[in-house]
């Protein structure tokens, strides 16, 4: 992977993202090489699973969230975890936040969290894994990030200790490992998808807020 940008550039399109037109995405497509790329490929070319060439559900409804309610994240330290392509950080900064970081362990995907922001005219500053660094931000957004047992477990006991100190939404479409408590529902939104990417036309995705150590039992 020579040519990071030069990758994601041959392997997607610019294009405004579904429901949330206000934000352009590098994003595959049915039409571009990287959605039809088999694991033999993305092993060949060094390439993680592209799931930040995708505008998934969680992330769009964090951002729809956000745009629609800029008092929300104004003159605020945002940092969206797990950032896939950055669709939430564009969308705090787009919001009027005082500073975005986009986290993300793929080296790839904040190659285009970059392009990303560059793309929609604003400025994201851009981390590796920060699970277990203290908190420097006001509010945490997550989006779609309890699709796996062991990564749950592994983030969301420090997601609760950030939630002591700031903010901390996760944006969650129905996935199996979602706590059971210790969230808060802030909002709904309906969410278009594909049979491609999921198991329905659309999800319900909740924007929850979560509760710190001492509130786990709260629901």
């Amino acid at each position: 992977m020579n040519d990071p940008e030069a990758l994601i550039r041959a392997n997607t399109i610019l294009t405004p993202v579904c429901q949330v037109p206000e934000i352009r995405l590098h994003l595959a497509t049915e039409i571009t090489p990287i959605w039809q790329a088999t694991e033999a490929w993305l092993t060949e070319n060094n390439v993680a699973p592209p799931f930040w060439a995708f505008a998934w559900p969680g992330g769009r409804a964090l951002a729809r969230h956000m745009l629609d309610h800029p008092e929300l994240v104004a003159g605020k330290r945002v940092l969206d975890f797990a950032a896939g392509g950055g669709i939430a950080a564009i969308a705090g900064a787009l919001a009027g936040a005082a500073a975005v970081e986009a986290a993300e362990i793929d080296a790839l995907a904040l190659v285009a969290v970059g392009m990303n922001a560059a793309a929609n005219g604003v400025d994201v500053a851009r981390s590796g894994d920060v699970v277990g660094m203290a908190c420097r931000w006001d509010l945490i957004v997550c989006g779609d990030i309890c699709y796996e047992a062991p990564m749950t477990g592994r983030i969301m006991p420090w997601l609760r200790s950030m939630a002591a100190v700031a903010e901390v939404w996760i944006a969650d479409p129905g996935r199996a490992y979602l706590p059971a408590v210790g969230l808060r529902t802030l909002a709904g939104y309906r969410i278009e998808t594909s049979l491609e990417l999921e198991d329905s036309t659309y999800r319900d995705v909740v924007i929850y807020r979560v509760g710190c150590g001492v509130e786990q039992g709260l629901g």
